[in-house]
């Protein structure tokens, strides 16, 4: 069934600017804007509350348990957890190794599938992630790959985090976006990888303004084409 209007789906790892411009570009439209991430994030956030690790024997049934009591609910740019603001919580390192770790179990990524699904139903959404034009609205309208160098990335990074007052170094950084990257697109369940349909950005010499530009000319020219 044809949607009322687009779902655009921007995946990319680490580092490339994703959140940024589809939160740029979400405003623009009018849209909705779904950082699937800091959906990863709040999951992380309560299994560390709970005491859940992935070492745990039964952690696949531990996490089905907590799944099941949570309520995830996106206010703006605010992730609300059964009821409570956590968002300043999801910066945190700790809290980004363990949904990276988390997001490999099938029924994490089941069940933020089925909620990232309900929120586009009607579309006029920007959803970013890893997995968003491959897994979880593969018939999106528009999909983008945003990608940049390595150590790019690992800048940009580590001054996200130094900026929110974070203790990190630049190797610490670049050290644990290497790993995300080995477990992200080595996964079994829905690795990070670009859609075939998808159109591919590198943002290393670009700025956000400049891939913004990019992803509405091409926005537009699709929706000419279809026009036609």
């Amino acid at each position: 069934m044809k949607r009322p209007r687009p779902i655009i789906a921007i995946d990319g790892p680490v580092g490339v600017g994703k959140s940024t411009v589809a939160r740029a570009l979400a405003r623009e439209l009018g849209f909705r804007y779904v950082n699937t991430g800091a959906m990863y994030r709040a999951v992380a956030v309560a299994a560390r509350e709970r005491g859940l690790s992935p070492e745990q024997p039964d952690i696949e049934a531990r996490l089905k348990e907590l799944l099941d009591s949570l309520t995830i609910a996106l206010e703006g740019e605010r992730i609300v957890l059964d009821g409570r603001d956590v968002t300043p919580m999801l910066a945190e390192p700790e809290i980004g190794e363990l949904a990276s770790r988390l997001s490999t179990f099938a029924v994490v990524r089941q069940r933020m599938r089925e909620l990232q699904q309900a929120m586009g139903r009607d579309g006029g959404l920007v959803m970013e992630g890893r997995d968003i034009g491959t897994a979880v609205f593969p018939d999106a309208e528009f999909k983008f790959y945003l990608d940049a160098e390595v150590e790019v990335r690992a800048q940009r990074r580590f001054a996200e985090l130094a900026a929110k007052g974070l203790p990190v170094t630049r190797e610490q950084v670049l050290a644990q976006l290497l790993e995300r990257d080995r477990r992200d697109s080595s996964r079994e369940l829905a690795p990070l990888r670009c859609a075939d349909d998808a159109f591919v950005i590198d943002s290393s010499r670009f700025t956000v303004a400049q891939v913004l530009a990019q992803i509405q000319s091409r926005i537009k020219m699709g929706q000419d084409a279809r026009a036609r």
